[in-house]
């Protein structure tokens, strides 16, 4: 089960975030082959045997890409549920910036490339 804070409308969503969120989409479809409604979100829930099968190796936020590459790599079934996030000012100042986004990316790339 992977969460998505955009499959509720409820959820009001920075708009310099949200143009983030939504590049990074298209980022993890072209390493991950799944295009999901949104890249990012922390919740991710499985079976026991499910996460048997995915060994991370990424540091810091790109685990949450590297989990896409090992869903699509062991065939397993996913779905995507709607979560609430509510975004305060101290949340805002702790999410993720912009360089930890380019970070992620040349992760990803260097573990597409030697993987």
């Amino acid at each position: 089960t992977l969460g998505s804070r955009f499959l509720s409308i409820k959820n009001k969503v920075p708009s310099g975030r949200r143009l983030l969120l939504k590049t990074a989409r298209y980022i993890n479809y072209l390493f991950s082959g799944i295009l999901l409604s949104d890249a990012h979100n922390g919740l991710r829930a499985m079976t026991a045997e499910a996460a048997s099968k995915i060994k991370l190796k990424e540091n810091r936020m790109a685990h949450a890409s590297e989990i896409l590459l090992a869903i699509r790599k062991n065939k397993l079934h996913y779905i995507e549920i709607p979560v609430k996030i509510n975004y305060t000012d101290y949340s805002k100042q702790k999410g993720q910036s912009a360089l930890n986004s380019i970070r992620i990316f040349f992760d990803l790339f260097l573990h597409k490339l030697f993987e």
